[in-house]
């Protein structure tokens, strides 16, 4: 955590930037970076005006690549055919490193489950079981629920717990965060994926190990931030090239301790230690 303050401290001051007197600022891409961006921009001085909406990290870099957003929130590093498609479209991609998450496996609270491997959700989303009593639940169908292919949390979870295998077709894809979590809540036999922020009252989170001698870890800000949480993750805002005038307020923004502090009230884990 001191090399993230030391690095964030330095990023802080060299983003310290003249800015003029009104913008009209977009952000387009994840669904989990959203909650974030939102908090961001109700915090921003007059006249600064960040327009928000979703549509998926991949969206959100395909943005930024064609020019069509000034600032792209990923929950997912770029891929090397993406970096390579902005180089050649004249775009020099900056990352900044925003909050960290803690990719939450969630059931309906009505679920007496308490823990899941990753090989259990891996068995789960590549269809090979389908009733929660084969993993020592009640006898309920499994329906399975997963982010889009556009989603870079849909990306992390493929790569972390499927080891790049494909969702069984028998899921129900869902465009969001908020659309999975809805869709859990309101399904006894449910299981699915939400970023931290995501995590409410009518979700049930469930603790996760790599393999079955655990340990089994649940998700929250601490575990996130010690990375004991197995499916903990960075979040990120991409501009276009080094930021300048109002990109270069929000970034500094978000970095500073008061957009950490948002980031822990939007319900995500901060970067680095805050007074």
């Amino acid at each position: 955590m001191k090399k993230l303050c030391t690095w964030s401290t330095v990023v802080v001051a060299l983003l310290g930037l003249a800015v003029s007197a009104a913008a009209d600022v977009t952000y387009k891409g994840s669904t989990t970076v959203l909650p974030i961006a939102q908090f961001i921009s109700e915090e921003l001085a007059p006249g600064v005006v960040f327009s928000v909406q979703g549509g998926g990290s991949g969206t959100g870099i395909a943005a930024i690549i064609d020019g069509t957003t000034d600032v792209a929130g990923s929950s997912r590093y770029m891929k090397l055919e993406e970096f390579q498609k902005a180089v050649a479209n004249g775009v020099i991609p900056y990352i900044w490193e925003v909050a960290i998450d803690a990719l939450s496996i969630v059931v309906h609270p009505s679920n007496p489950i308490q823990q899941l491997t990753y090989e259990d959700l891996r068995r789960i989303y590549l269809g090979l079981v389908t009733n929660w009593a084969e993993l020592g639940g009640p006898n309920r169908e499994i329906v399975v629920v997963s982010r889009d292919t556009s989603s870079g949390t849909y990306g992390t979870f493929k790569e972390l717990v499927l080891e790049n295998q494909e969702v069984t077709a028998r899921a129900l894809f869902q465009a969001s965060n908020g659309a999975v979590a809805t869709t859990v809540a309101s399904t006894p036999g449910a299981v699915g994926y939400v970023g931290l922020g995501y995590l409410q009252a009518s979700l049930k989170a469930v603790a996760v190990a790599k393999s079955a001698g655990g340990p089994f870890v649940l998700p929250s800000v601490a575990t996130a931030v010690s990375l004991e949480y197995p499916l903990a993750r960075p979040l990120f805002l991409i501009t276009s090239g080094y930021p300048k005038g109002e990109v270069a307020q929000i970034v500094k923004f978000v970095l500073s301790d008061a957009g950490q502090r948002l980031v822990v009230e939007a319900g995500f884990a901060p970067i680095r230690a805050l007074p």
